[in-house]
């Protein structure tokens, strides 16, 4: 079942998988650029303190997380070519806290708890 709640006038989705809450990463970046909210998504996951703020997170939540991999990103985080998506967050390090969907219906989502 999805739900939303409006934010300064923009509609945010909320999902649920799992019976875990997730709000929409991609609805809060259209508020900055309606047309090309992926790049703001992509800018956020390359700085150093987001990578932080999702490892710690993985680190308390997922005991599939791999560690060495988060390291990594972490120690790469801030350099001018260092670029880092979603899909390739979950996929290399098996994170649990977003979730990216493609196609019409897709998105980035951020689990709440």
């Amino acid at each position: 079942m999805s739900k939303t709640i409006k934010v300064k006038g923009t509609v945010i989705n909320l999902i649920d998988k799992d019976h875990k809450d997730f709000i929409s990463l991609t609805d809060i970046a259209k508020y900055r650029n309606v047309v090309e909210p992926f790049a703001i998504i992509n800018n956020w996951m390359r700085s150093r303190s987001t990578i932080e703020f999702l490892g710690l997170w993985e680190k308390l939540s997922n005991p599939i997380f791999k560690p060495l991999e988060f390291e990594r990103f972490k120690n790469e985080a801030g350099n001018n070519y260092f670029v880092l998506s979603p899909q390739r967050w979950i996929e290399t390090t098996n994170a649990i806290s977003i979730i990216s969907k493609s196609g019409r219906y897709g998105g980035t989502f951020a689990r709440l708890s």
